[in-house]
C-alpha cells in the first residue's frame, strides 16, 4: 500500500528535533510520497536540505504563502521564481488568498495569486491554492483564470458542495486532510456525492491532525487515519483509497 501526502511541511521548526524519526514512521504506515509547499523565501534553504536528505520520497514545490503577501511581495515572488528555475519542483504553491488573520493585502494576494498561476500555466505545472474565510475571492480568480492550462489541488478543502463542484469544474482535485474526521468538519457529509476521482489526500503537517490526535502536532504518518475516513465515506478498503488518491496525486503532479 502507497499513501501520498500531496501536502505537508516537513522542512517545518515543529520537526527540527525529530525528523528522521518522523520520516521513518510516515514510512511505516505506507506514506512514500511527499509533496511540499513553499511559504516563502526563508524556507527555500530548508526545503532544499530536506529533498537532499530525503532524495527518494520529496517532491518539492515554488511559491508564496498568501499569509506571507506584504509590501516586499514582487521580491518575494521573484526569489520563488529563482527556485523555480533552478531546481526541479512538482507544482505551484501554495498560493491562494487567506482573509482569516489580516485584511490588509488582499489586492496584493490576489496580484501574487494571478502571478503564481501564470507561472503554472507557463511551465505546465499544477497549482496548489489555500483558502482561507476567502472563497469568493478565490473563486473569482480561479473563475478568471480557467482555460485548458489550470489544474491543480484545491488544499486543505473545507468549503461547501456548491463550493466543491465550483473547485472541480476548475480543473482542480480536492486536498483532503484531517478536517474530514472531525465531527464538525462537516465535508464528510457530503464527499462521497463526487467520484473519489476528483480527491487527493494530505495531511498539512504540522498543522491539522486527524482525530484521535486533533489539537496535538500532525505529522505525515497520520494520513493513514485520513485514509480510513475516506474509507468510510466512500466504502472502499483503506487500500483502495491509498490506491485511487495516490493514482489522482500521479495524474495531477505527473508523476
Amino acid at each position: 500500500m502507497i499513501l501520498t501526502d500531496t501536502h505537508t511541511h516537513l522542512y517545518s521548526e515543529a520537526f527540527d528535533e525529530d525528523r528522521d524519526s518522523m520520516m521513518q514512521r510516515a514510512l511505516d504506515a505506507g506514506v512514500e510520497r511527499f509533496f511540499i509547499p513553499a511559504i516563502d523565501a526563508s524556507y527555500i534553504p530548508s526545503m532544499l536540505q530536506l529533498k537532499k536528505d530525503f532524495p527518494d520520497h520529496i517532491y518539492l514545490m515554488a511559491g508564496l504563502h498568501p499569509t506571507h503577501v506584504k509590501e516586499n511581495f514582487r521580491e518575494e515572488l521573484e526569489q520563488a521564481r529563482q527556485m523555480m528555475e533552478a531546481h526541479k519542483v512538482y507544482a505551484v504553491g501554495e498560493t491562494g488568498i487567506d482573509l482569516y488573520w489580516d485584511k490588509t493585502f488582499v489586492k496584493e494576494q490576489q496580484e501574487a495569486f494571478h502571478t503564481q498561476i501564470g507561472w503554472a500555466k507557463e511551465k505546465g505545472l499544477p497549482v496548489v491554492i489555500h483558502c482561507r474565510d476567502a472563497f469568493e475571492e478565490v473563486f473569482e480568480v480561479l473563475e478568471d483564470e480557467k482555460d485548458d492550462k489550470l489544474f491543480g489541488i484545491f488544499h486543505c478543502f473545507t468549503g461547501t458542495e456548491a463550493h466543491a463542484q465550483r473547485a472541480i469544474d476548475c480543473n482542480m482535485k480536492l486536498g483532503i486532510g484531517g478536517v474530514v474526521t472531525f465531527k464538525n468538519g462537516k465535508i464528510d457529509k457530503f464527499l462521497g456525492d463526487f467520484p473519489i476521482e476528483h480527491m487527493v489526500l494530505e495531511t498539512d503537517s504540522p498543522y491539522l491532525a486527524p482525530v484521535p490526535y486533533r489539537g496535538k502536532r500532525n505529522e505525515s504518518a497520520y494520513l493513514l487515519q485520513v485514509a480510513e475516513k475516506m474509507a468510510q465515506i466512500y466504502g472502499l478498503s483503506v487500500e483502495e483509497v491509498a490506491r485511487i488518491t495516490t493514482e489522482n496525486s500521479q495524474t495531477v503532479f505527473g508523476i
